[in-house]
């Protein structure tokens, strides 16, 4: 087992020089991963900025678009033939057909590759060509992006957490109920090893439903073509002696054997060779679920981006040090669900949510950024009469029924410890204020020639992310 672990690391470092001393000689490529969990949008934010980028009327602060630097764009085969391509057509159809709909989650690991035909400026621009950067966009299901945190963690340290979080939780008191009757300590029996773990998948789906973001194995939530393998047949479980034969040795085997045929490869093959990246994250939604979710969604950030390897992509370091991530960009989005006058305090609770992340981030040398944006613009802002006066809404139409309504999801603070605090001291609700949210459908859409679709900070985003290289 070492040796083939051993053996692996020095065929990885060997690819990682050859890839490296061959950059200076090929076209340049940009490796941007779309992170997020679930429902942050991230199927809509790639299609959306593949579109701007292809039509680039609505991009002014992508600095290479609205200097013409940028002269065509055009999509290629990914490099990876062993990765699905991001059907990127039929979302685009989804979006912008004349009965517009939200294109389906993210199920798996997907792919595409954009590539920028770019005129370089400066005081060489008249002695050299166009030259071709490639941006290969891959694609991850928030819900596995959540097992990189598993991969420092023991079962019986996995095992407490997770018995912790599910007291209070969504079907947690029926699995916790089931796990006490349970003797860890008594011989392994499949059919009850398939009942308590089908009961912490039903509890882990529930959870996810009602707001919460850690519901740790990820696996679990999306299994694809693991379902109802061994590998997924686990659960936490009390104390147990680890006698072998046991089922709680059993469940700790199965625990590593996850960790090291599913998080490690995926994070071994897709996540690590990321060196930009965008983690996108539905506070809105976090908001309205409550100081629990909240609190949830700072602790899973911060798991997540604990996996990551931050700093500055140096020639040496790249052969020495392996890959690293350059930018990391926090993006709150549905930004169009808030009008204008709120954006900056959607901002500001963004970066006081992930501060601890972030801060370890841009310790280790990259650069990081956090803003409010919206891939797709659904609503409109109107000023209404209301019973105080004056009122900020937008005004977009509804998922449910189709209807035009007219939405103010309630004040946010201009200070974020006002949510932060509650949520850190264990408060259930809010005390002071309700934070409500609304589904919006996709808006049909008239483009002009050379417009993508509305968006809100895209083009913003996508300077941070890849201005530098264009």
């Amino acid at each position: 087992m070492v040796i083939a672990a051993l053996a692996d690391q020095i065929t990885r470092g060997a690819d990682a020089v050859a890839n490296t001393l061959a950059a200076p000689f090929s076209d340049p490529v940009i490796r941007l991963g779309v992170t997020g969990l679930s429902r942050a949008g991230k199927t809509v934010f790639i299609t959306a900025l593949v579109a701007n980028l292809m039509n680039r009327g609505r991009m002014p602060q992508l600095v290479a678009a609205a200097s013409w630097a940028i002269q065509t764009a055009y999509l290629q085969p990914q490099p990876d033939d062993t990765l699905p391509r991001f059907n990127y057509e039929t979302y685009l159809d989804q979006l912008t057909s004349p009965d517009p709909s939200w294109p389906d989650g993210t199920r798996q690991i997907s792919e595409l590759r954009l590539s920028l035909r770019v005129q370089p400026t400066g005081l060489l621009s008249g002695l050299t060509g166009p030259r071709t950067v490639h941006i290969d966009i891959v694609d991850y299901p928030g819900e596995w992006l959540l097992d990189l945190g598993l991969l420092g963690q023991t079962y019986d340290a996995w095992s407490a957490a997770a018995i912790a979080r599910a007291d209070g939780r969504p079907e947690g008191g029926v699995f916790l109920g089931a796990m006490k009757d349970i003797d860890a300590n008594g011989p392994l029996d499949e059919a009850t090893a398939k009942s308590l773990s089908d009961k912490f998948t039903n509890h882990l789906h529930a959870s996810r439903e009602a707001g919460f973001s850690d519901c740790t194995p990820g696996r679990f939530l999306l299994p694809g073509d693991l379902a109802g393998s061994p590998v997924l047949t686990f659960a936490p479980l009390g104390s147990a002696s680890g006698k072998r034969g046991t089922l709680g040795c059993e469940f700790a085997r199965r625990f590593e054997s996850y960790k090291r045929n599913v998080v490690k490869p995926f994070f071994r093959d897709h996540f690590s060779k990321i060196d930009r990246q965008v983690v996108l994250v539905d506070v809105l939604g976090a908001i309205h679920a409550g100081p629990p979710a909240v609190e949830d969604l700072r602790n899973a950030m911060a798991a997540i981006l604990g996996a990551f390897r931050p700093g500055r992509n140096a020639f040496l370091s790249r052969i020495f040090k392996g890959w690293r991530v350059e930018k990391i960009l926090f993006a709150a989005t549905k930004a169009d669900h808030l009008h204008h006058t709120q954006h900056g305090q959607l901002t500001a609770i963004t970066e006081a949510l992930l501060r601890d992340a972030k801060d370890r981030a841009d310790f280790a040398g990259a650069t990081t950024a956090a803003m409010s944006i919206a891939s797709l613009r659904t609503t409109v802002e109107e000023t209404v009469d209301y019973r105080d006066g004056p009122l900020n809404v937008v005004r977009g139409r509804l998922l449910d029924n189709g209807k035009q309504a007219a939405f103010h999801p309630g004040r946010l603070p201009n200070d974020p410890a006002h949510l932060l605090g509650p949520a850190r001291a264990g408060a259930a609700d809010w005390l002071d204020d309700d934070y409500a949210i609304m589904r919006f459908a996709p808006a049909p859409l008239d483009l002009k020639p050379g417009d993508g679709p509305p968006h809100i900070r895209l083009d913003k985003a996508a300077q941070f992310l890849i201005g530098d290289r264009l």
